[in-house]
């Protein structure tokens, strides 16, 4: 796909579609054709905000129209892989949304679909766009700051309260894992390494949910989750995942402890404070100054970027698994009582079947 305006079919009109259709309005170079919706008010008022002439309910009357290069999948767990299987099969480019899949088979079953057919499989992780995460990698590449001995991850907010789905353990098996936590277990991947084991914890601390429409769910599934992890690399790492925090944080916390310097990232010292006199000079915190773009811009970007063939594509469908094997670990470590040890993501992809 080599043509200069990538034109988008958007599945799905929730709360993160709205994200990716301002990031491709501010990175320029797409057109999104027609927007998905199974509620029709909420669907039109989004094809207004930003201009989409056609509006439809079925997601299959995308992947008929060849005037629709990729799509962006926003829709609710339990569909993503039926959805992004079919998508594979019609020759559209694929942007996933996280979580990729409920479980780490269906996540091979789309990324063998995509392999057979040839098309780029991407799945958007937002967060490993951020300023704040792409210079602390950079620092982290460097000689500076020495090792990497231990990590703090927290992702907590006070859960979802404008539908149903996100507590039935049919549609969001792990619960906080698979809604919230895979971003902490990419992040954590995508910065310090692979995680080569983990042990914790689950629980469902909330009884009830009152959501926004006054209805009341009896969750199913777990809101807490508390994870203890060894990297490949010998660091260990922390993880605390919620959706019951009134306040909670803002998407993340992150704290890293190298021989030679912590870096502390969306805390309250700013997006990122760097402890590093033999990087800076001076024993006390710094903090960067970090580029100021719209909030999407640079993930939505590098996606059209890779789709037009200016830079490679990303192997976020692979990272889109290998969350999920994470999440599965965490889950017999929960029930078992003990350190369960990761699958490889590089295992079994290509053997499934659609």
């Amino acid at each position: 796909m080599a043509a200069e305006v990538i034109r988008v079919g958007m599945i799905g009109a929730g709360f993160i579609s709205a994200y990716h259709l301002a990031g491709l309005a501010a990175a320029g170079g797409a057109e999104v054709r027609v927007l998905v919706g199974r509620t029709p008010d909420r669907a039109a008022a989004l094809a207004r905000r930003f201009g989409i002439r056609d509006v439809v309910r079925d997601y299959r009357a995308v992947l008929d129209r060849p005037d629709v290069d990729a799509v962006i999948i926003a829709t609710p767990d339990d569909t993503h892989a039926e959805i992004a299987i079919a998508a594979a099969e019609a020759g559209k480019a694929i942007l996933l949304q996280k979580p990729m899949a409920r479980t780490s088979a269906e996540c091979r079953r789309i990324i063998a679909a995509a392999r057979r057919a040839g098309v780029d499989l991407q799945v958007s992780f937002m967060h490993r766009h951020f300023e704040e995460v792409v210079r602390a990698r950079e620092l982290l590449a460097g000689d500076q700051l020495g090792p990497v001995f231990a990590v703090r991850m927290r992702n907590a907010t006070p859960g979802p309260d404008w539908h149903d789905w996100f507590f039935s353990r049919e549609t969001v098996p792990s619960g906080v894992v698979l809604q919230l936590g895979v971003h902490g277990i990419d992040l954590l991947r995508h910065v310090i390494g692979d995680i080569a084991s983990v042990t914790g914890t689950l629980a469902t601390l909330q009884a009830e949910r009152v959501l926004a429409d006054g209805r009341t769910v009896r969750p199913e599934n777990a809101d807490h989750a508390l994870a203890v992890y060894r990297f490949q690399a010998g660091a260990l790492g922390s993880h605390e995942m919620s959706l019951s925090e009134i306040q909670g944080c803002d998407r993340f916390r992150l704290e890293i402890y190298c021989a030679d310097a912590t870096l502390w990232l969306r805390s309250e010292r700013g997006p990122l404070a760097v402890y590093a006199p033999a990087l800076t000079g001076s024993r006390g915190w710094f903090v960067p100054d970090l580029p100021a773009r719209p909030f999407g811009e640079r993930q939505h970007a590098r996606w059209l970027d890779s789709l037009r063939g200016t830079m490679p594509s990303d192997r976020t469908a692979e990272d889109g698994l290998a969350t999920l094997l994470v999440a599965e670990a965490l889950s017999r470590a929960a029930a078992a009582g003990r350190q369960e040890p990761v699958e490889s993501s590089a295992s079994g992809v290509g053997a499934e079947t659609a």
